[in-house]
């Protein structure tokens, strides 16, 4: 595999949290078996991990999707910084070089969409061999004080900026799933409004836009960069370590190009 290569791991809060309940619950054996499967992965990898029940049940305790709050915003990017460390923690114990990266302290969106992020420690990192480990969080912003930044905005950003090669959202689902429950192999401008329909919200709080968003963050990717992205199952043992090793799994997002 090249080196110089990106890879792009997303982990979903659903997958290393339990999302249901209403305060900071890590699942530490997840972390635990996803940080032994990541560790032999030999490549330049930048991993992002979602907020779950660390993120998700504070922003709507304090309305932080509609209005400016100092305590909300202080809460929120503590209780997400508490599960960065048990992430970065856990990796490290399995031997991988990971460092955090706290959004708070190196972004700015307008209207909560990224408006700037500084990059060049990350740049360092993967230079140096380490593995930076972003997260979704509370960051400044120009027009509302701050907001919500999810992992799934942050992962095409950092895919455009960085020209990463390989992107995986390991989420708790298989793949985007249709009507009957099955895995829709592959998703594209040409067929996504016929597979809108069934992409709902989240099945427990998510102010992010659950697979919906997930699906057009990264369909908008794909038209910026002509990459392919996977959406897979992160809960199931092997998976996140196949995705690694260059297997596709799950359902692939690719643009067409018009």
């Amino acid at each position: 595999m090249d080196k110089n290569n990106i890879t792009i791991l997303k982990i979903g809060g659903s997958v290393i949290t339990d999302k249901s309940a209403d305060d900071g619950a890590a699942r530490v054996d997840e972390i635990k078996r996803i940080a032994s499967e990541i560790a032999g992965f030999d490549g330049k990898l930048i991993i992002v991990h979602g907020a779950g029940s660390f993120g998700h049940p504070q922003v709507k305790r304090f309305d932080l999707t509609g209005k400016f709050d100092h305590t909300g915003s202080i809460i929120t990017h503590m209780s997400v910084r508490k599960l960065n460390t048990m992430v970065v923690e856990a990796l490290n114990s399995a031997g991988v070089n990971a460092l955090p990266v706290h959004p708070m302290a190196c972004t700015v969106s307008n209207n909560s969409r990224i408006e700037s992020m500084f990059l060049e420690q990350i740049k360092k990192m993967l230079e140096n061999d380490f593995v930076p480990v972003l997260h979704g969080d509370m960051v400044m912003d120009s027009e509302l004080g701050t907001s919500v930044l999810s992992g799934d905005q942050i992962v095409p950003y950092l895919a455009i900026q960085m020209k990463a090669s390989r992107i995986g959202i390991g989420s708790a689902e298989e793949g985007v799933l249709d009507n009957k429950g099955e895995v829709i192999p592959n998703i594209s401008n040409e067929n996504f409004e016929i597979i809108k329909e069934y992409l709902g919200g989240s099945a427990n709080t998510d102010v992010t836009g659950g697979m919906l968003g997930k699906v057009l963050e990264l369909l908008n990717l794909s038209e910026q960069s002509s990459s392919t992205s996977y959406i897979f199952n992160a809960g199931n043992s092997g998976n996140i370590s196949d995705f690694l090793k260059g297997k596709n799994i799950g359902t692939a997002i690719s643009g067409v190009k018009i």
